[in-house]
């Protein structure tokens, strides 16, 4: 059977793909999975704004409830708040009703652990599995759910707890929602730093997250920025835990010249743990030698911000993140954060070292081009002898001078062709012919 969950859940179109059944059937699996012996278990479940999400919240209530479990309904709040409230509820699991960055009608199911880290593939499986066998258990073994009406606050308390020491007093900060999860809760937490805040895009409809923009979508935000007097202005994406950061001229800032700033500052105060920031295999690979000269190394995973938490996990690293604004500081959250990113940029705004360090990097010139394919191909593309061919062929042209890039999104039917190189419109050109034969002969 193939494997259910990708990078980031269970993903798929809402009511087609992803089903109530199938919400019915994880809730249930993911309650017997989970739960500890001779006690009842409690999972917090919160969502985004889109459409489809009482929808999915509901058949996976019911899942729960059906093997035991109670729930905790968070209501519409960020992923990474699930993760601080799973713990605040000592909860066995938060699960995350949310497609992220997609268009409305997609939607997704993810599952934080009782400690608030993402489950390891592990435990996915075994979810899976239970799926297949489940079993309604009796009346006398029903959950029933609660209603947390403060998850915004607890969320806001939690980020200003740990940032007590930050003072955004004097900065004019401008936030897009993306009519997603932050529409509230971003603009309460920088007002009790002290920032003056405008938001905009945070009017959601149930279709409008993400549509026009959002972390995928900057361009308004640039707008905005370059005509308000602001010091900085953030983007989100539809469920809070990526951030694009748009300086006060409207240009947006590359994530990986972000996490080199971040990753110099944290050094600078002594918080980056041996000296080591974790990236992915799509990070710029001039950031290696420009840390370098700081004293820090740069630590390479495959793409997936799971992947980069299992590194620092394991290793001990405080810090890292990838160049589409996922970005994990450890010591305050256990999973990507958005807004809390954004406070710790807007922390090195008010110093003024944010111009400073983002002015030290100069990257290697990319090519990011997606190819549409369809579902089965996306892991199977070099099967076709004709993509075989033409990724070769790049790949021999590039050999010692750059390199070629190609993954499968985790999220959505696509094939990401990345290209570095020294020469912009070659590397362009490349990029789009090599995704155009991928879409011609698996789309």
């Amino acid at each position: 059977m193939a494997r259910l969950f990708g990078t980031d859940g269970v993903r798929g179109i809402a009511n087609k793909d992803l089903t109530p059944k199938m919400a019915f059937e994880l809730g249930a699996a993911a309650c017997s999975v989970l739960r500890n012996e001779d006690e009842i278990p409690v999972f917090v479940v919160g969502m985004d704004t889109r459409i489809s999400g009482d929808m999915l919240f509901c058949a996976l209530a019911s899942g729960i409830m059906s093997a035991g479990g109670d729930v905790v309904d968070l209501g519409i709040i960020p992923t990474p708040a699930v993760a601080v409230l799973t713990k605040y509820y000592n909860a066995n699991a938060g699960v995350v009703i949310s497609a992220s960055h997609n268009p409305y009608y997609d939607n997704g199911i993810k599952f934080f652990g009782s400690d608030g880290f993402k489950l390891d593939d592990e435990l996915e499986d075994r979810i899976q599995e239970k799926m297949s066998d489940y079993d309604a258990v009796s009346h006398e073994n029903i959950g029933c759910k609660l209603l947390c009406r403060d998850a915004e606050e607890i969320y806001r308390d939690y980020v200003t707890d740990k940032f007590r020491k930050v003072k955004l007093s004097g900065l004019r900060i401008a936030l897009d929602c993306a009519n997603g999860a932050t529409e509230n809760v971003a603009q309460m937490v920088f007002e009790e730093l002290g920032a003056e805040v405008d938001v905009f895009f945070n009017e959601s409809s149930g279709i409008n997250i993400n549509e026009g923009c959002g972390s995928t979508h900057t361009e308004r935000l640039q707008e905005i920025a370059k005509g308000g007097e602001y010091d900085i202005a953030f983007a989100f994406d539809g469920d809070g835990d990526r951030l694009i950061v748009v300086d006060k001229e409207g240009n947006e800032i590359n994530g990986d010249r972000l996490i080199y700033a971040i990753a110099v500052d944290l050094k600078e105060k002594g918080l980056l743990e041996k000296d080591t920031v974790v990236a992915t295999v799509m990070s710029n690979y001039a950031m290696d030698p420009t840390l370098g000269k700081h004293g820090i190394k740069v630590v390479r995973t495959k793409v997936g911000d799971r992947y980069i938490m299992q590194e620092m996990l394991k290793e001990g690293y405080s810090f890292g993140g990838e160049q589409s604004g996922h970005m994990i500081y450890l010591p305050a959250n256990t999973t990507g954060d958005g807004i809390i990113s954004a406070v710790i940029v807007s922390d090195m705004v008010k110093r003024g070292v944010l111009d400073r360090y983002l002015d030290e990097i100069s990257l290697f010139p990319q090519a990011l081009v997606n190819a549409k394919v369809r579902k089965e191909m996306k892991e199977n593309y070099m099967t076709i002898t004709e993509v075989a061919d033409a990724v070769n062929a790049v790949n021999e042209k590039y050999s010692g001078t750059g390199r070629l890039l190609i993954r499968p999104s985790g999220t959505e039917n696509l094939v990401r062709v990345l290209i570095e190189g020294s020469d912009e419109e070659m590397i362009a050109s490349d990029a789009r012919s090599l995704a155009e034969v991928i879409e011609k002969y698996c789309m």
